[in-house]
């Protein structure tokens, strides 16, 4: 049931569970500015006070141009109760995967709910539940104050540097130090990737000098190795075009692979077979591709440095199990 509320009147404690996106939120204001709030704002509690969980772009829209009153509906008559019905709808709502994560982090620990309550009440498997809490649970306070304000952006947290923290063993320290010299730089996805790649597994100076604060001088060196093959026979060419290519083809696997539209028996036949063929291969596939890196570190050796500099690059401990 949608109503009027007062802007002023509205709880705001959840604003830091929602990522901020400065571009989107701009060009909201212009909508807003232009057409007034066309979608009510959603929280849980019909009183005086509601507490808001959806529409927190909108609200600050409002305030910055002396909106005072917003349409308002209720997800639900308590808090517990509002998260769930947010958390059903997030599909439809755009809620991302660690603002997810977030409200199933609160359900769990403030609502004193179970992985197993949570999962049947939103009709989703444990293991959706439980890789939320994962996600959640492996990030430093900083990490998260500094992803879900916008500075910092979370496709290369998600997709690079939780693989050097799965596959190399990286210290969740290291992880924020890098995310918090980075934080605010308006850089671009693939600039992070490239100083990720360089900061885990490159030399000493190259990660002092991004903690110091030298964002500059560790990108000049990443912009003096070509991007294309130049130099390479047809034959190396080819292998670099091919572990792009897997790369790309990795990360885009891991993003889909947990999709609720994943649901028909057609597909998980097929899936299955696939599967079963990959895993039979991923031990000596990954056996080589180390064996790969290994060679490619010893025989490029000082290049990895910075001009004036030799030193070695950091070891990556070797894959434990398959991946």
């Amino acid at each position: 049931m949608m109503r009027e509320v007062e802007l002023s009147a509205l709880d705001l404690r959840y604003e830091s569970y929602r990522m901020k996106n400065p571009g989107l939120e701009a060009r909201l204001l212009t909508s807003i500015a232009q057409r007034g709030i066309e979608e009510p704002l959603e929280g849980a509690g019909s009183g005086e006070r509601s507490l808001l969980l959806n529409g927190f772009k909108r609200y600050r829209c409002a305030r910055k141009l002396g909106i005072g009153k917003a349409p308002y509906a209720s997800l639900g008559e308590d808090e517990a109760l509002g998260i769930m019905n947010l958390l059903r709808v997030s599909n439809s709502r755009s809620l991302g995967i660690l603002e997810q994560a977030r409200f199933i982090d609160e359900l769990r620990k403030l609502h004193r709910m179970t992985v197993a309550e949570i999962a049947a009440e939103l009709s989703r498997s444990k293991a959706w539940v439980s890789m939320r809490l994962g996600l959640i649970g492996e990030m430093s306070e900083k990490v998260r104050q500094e992803i879900f304000s916008g500075r910092f952006p979370m496709y290369p947290y998600m997709y690079t540097m939780r693989q050097f923290m799965r596959m190399n063993g990286i210290k969740k320290q290291e992880i924020e130090d890098f995310v918090v010299a980075l934080s605010g730089r308006k850089l671009s996805v693939r600039e992070i990737e490239q100083l990720a790649h360089g900061y885990f597994r490159g030399p000493d100076s190259f990660r002092e000098a991004i903690r110091n604060g030298h964002i500059g001088l560790p990108l000049q060196w990443i912009r003096q190795a070509p991007e294309d093959p130049d130099g390479c026979n047809a034959f190396e060419g080819a292998l670099l075009n091919d572990l792009e290519i897997t790369r790309k083809y990795m990360q885009r696997v891991m993003g889909k692979s947990d999709d609720r539209r994943l649901k028909t028996r057609a597909f998980h036949a097929q899936a299955n077979l696939l599967t079963a063929g990959i895993l039979s291969k991923a031990r000596a596939f990954f056996e080589t591709l180390r064996n790969l890196h290994d060679r490619s570190g010893q025989a490029h050796g000082d290049l990895s440095a910075p001009p004036g500099r030799h030193e070695p690059e950091r070891d990556c401990p070797p894959t434990q199990s398959q991946p």
